[in-house]
């Protein structure tokens, strides 16, 4: 299973290139057997972002709603999952970033991310550099 971390499903839903072509055919290869993941905090996250103009979206509803159809699976956060967010062994501050990390853990999913402290690496996480 891959999860994409919240960047790499802006990057994929907006086809920007930053998302690097191996992980595209990664990205394409698991929405064919339907293990193309996302954790529900990454909505979250572009909402917020999209409210403080930091990314250029008119409706996060709409975007999940897309990305569902197309076959990608929504996590949910849940209690243990929050509970494995505290316990992980790193030291990134950004509590959604600790939720989808944890997420991935859970579900023994590949992350990709372009994010420099999740492919640092934490224990029991499989990562995959977004931009490559």
């Amino acid at each position: 299973m891959i999860l994409l971390d919240t960047h790499a499903l802006y990057w994929l839903a907006t086809a920007d290139k930053k998302l690097g072509r191996a992980c595209r055919a990664r990205i394409e290869q698991a929405l064919e057997d339907d293990g193309l993941s996302v954790s529900a905090i990454s909505f979250w996250e572009l909402e917020m972002l999209a409210k403080k103009k930091r990314i250029e979206a008119d409706d996060i509803g709409e975007m999940r709603r897309i990305a569902i159809e197309s076959g990608i699976v929504e996590l949910p956060l849940d209690g243990p999952t929050a509970i494995l967010a505290a316990r992980l062994d790193n030291p990134h501050k950004d509590p959604a970033d600790r939720f989808i990390a944890a997420t991935a853990v859970r579900h023994r999913a590949t992350l990709i991310t372009a994010d420099e402290q999740l492919l640092a690496g934490i224990d029991g996480l499989a990562t995959q550099d977004a931009r490559q």
